[in-house]
């Protein structure tokens, strides 16, 4: 419930919509105008509301356009909808539908589409910067002008076949060559950039690490500021991973409490240390908790300690002292996850950590696996190219990664990814 709700119809009977609701004379387009709403059968007042039209193909989606501000009570957008129904004229959007007639229509790309939905889904500064720089189409213009560019290489050696009896410019073959040596670099360069898009778009995982019952999931509830995992005296109470999303300085992060390292004994367990691992492998930072009250660290929790691990000694409130090291392992922070002790410290230097993995990158990026994925195959295709010992081979290497890039901004053979690309968006986008 809101206090507005807009009510958007995109499609060439958008203006008879809104005869059909009696709205009288229809507003100048792109000119707000307050009317009162009829339902099409009974002629009973629905809502009076503010109408503007987008006369396509100058709209979001391309085609005619036609946005209802009514109020945002339940009861009004229920009868708002049922009067459009009855006007014959109009069905409710697939998800991501209005996003999907903008691509068709050429009013997006496949990327910008991409950002519009990260754009709606962001919590943190980053992943809003990240968002509305690849809507506004950097990262779409980057891929066609190296589209563009292999194109044009393409022709150049496919004249070594074509025009193989000809005499063509020396050394032409030699400087396409050069200049796609050159544009691999680049490509590598930017495909490195993917881990950090990617993450800032998810979240960096943080992962939680220990033995059974040593406050990992007591910390994970203190830094969420809120019950998310089950606290018990027993050990292995923890047997799936539990994930919480969380912002640090701007940065997404997901927290992630997991199982107890140990040699588990029954089937449950042993999934949960496996993912345990898992996560820990995967983790852009660990936080591995010991227990003061137990001097010896077990060897599987001390073999995932490396340089990307804060050492955290729980349970400060109860043994009140601070230890430079247990079991040998130096620690790094003491906390206590009931008082809260030592915790601002902790958030703070994770920050910061964060900040470091994930700045220092400008401009666009890679933000999903099927840019990454793509951004590899051309990478591959242009390695292929070098070793080519005949120009036909050498050619067909271009055109594979021509169309690799093709793939990523939606030029290219897309039917089969658009559900995929769309299906995540919310009614009305």
């Amino acid at each position: 419930m809101a206090g507005v709700a807009v009510v958007r119809i995109s499609g060439p009977e958008s203006d008879n919509i809104l005869r059909a609701l009696g709205v009288g004379d229809l507003p100048a387009p792109r000119y707000a105008a307050l009317r009162s709403l009829q339902h099409p059968d009974s002629g009973e007042l629905v809502d009076r509301a503010l109408l503007l039209r987008f006369p396509g193909p100058q709209s979001f989606t391309g085609e005619n356009v036609v946005e209802l501000h009514v109020h945002g009570g339940e009861a009004v957008l229920s009868a708002v909808f049922d009067a459009i129904a009855s006007s014959g004229l109009a069905r409710m959007a697939e998800p991501g539908e209005f996003t999907r007639r903008a691509f068709e229509n050429g009013k997006l790309d496949l990327t910008q589409a991409e950002a519009l939905a990260d754009l709606i889904a962001a919590r943190t500064y980053a992943q809003r910067s990240q968002a509305l720089l690849q809507y506004d189409g950097g990262l779409g213009a980057l891929y066609d002008r190296w589209r563009a560019e292999l194109v044009g290489f393409m022709a150049h050696a496919e004249a070594e076949i074509d025009f193989s009896d000809e005499e063509l410019p020396d050394g032409l073959y030699e400087r396409v060559v050069i200049n796609i040596n050159e544009l691999k670099q680049q490509i590598i360069d930017h495909s490195h950039t993917a881990l950090q898009g990617m993450v800032i778009r998810t979240g960096a995982p943080v992962a939680i690490l220990g033995a059974p019952n040593v406050g990992k999931s007591s910390l994970l509830n203190a830094l969420a500021r809120r019950d998310v995992a089950i606290v018990s005296s027993e050990a292995g109470t923890t047997r799936d991973v539990v994930e919480v999303q969380m912002n640090l300085g701007g940065y997404p992060v997901t927290i992630q409490d997991t199982a107890g390292l140990r040699q588990a004994s029954d089937t449950a367990e042993i999934e949960g240390v496996r993912r345990a691992r898992a996560r820990a492998e995967s983790a852009l930072v660990k936080l591995v908790v010991l227990d003061p009250t137990e001097p010896d660290v077990p060897d599987n929790v001390s073999a995932v300690i490396d340089a990307s691990t804060f050492v955290v000694a729980s349970k400060l409130d109860i043994i009140g002292s601070r230890f430079s090291e247990i079991g040998g392992i130096p620690v790094h922070y003491h906390v206590s996850s009931v008082t809260g002790a030592g915790l601002d410290e902790l958030e703070a230097d994770l920050a910061d950590r964060i900040a470091k993995c994930l700045s220092g990158v400008e401009g666009v990026v890679p933000t999903r696996e099927r840019h990454r994925s793509a951004l590899a195959e051309v990478i591959v295709a242009l390695e292929r190219f070098e070793q080519a010992e005949l120009p036909e081979l050498a050619a067909e290497d271009l055109r594979v990664a021509v169309h690799a890039l093709g793939r990523i901004t939606g030029r290219v053979d897309v039917d089969e990814m658009l559900d995929a690309v769309f299906r995540d968006f919310c009614i009305g986008k």
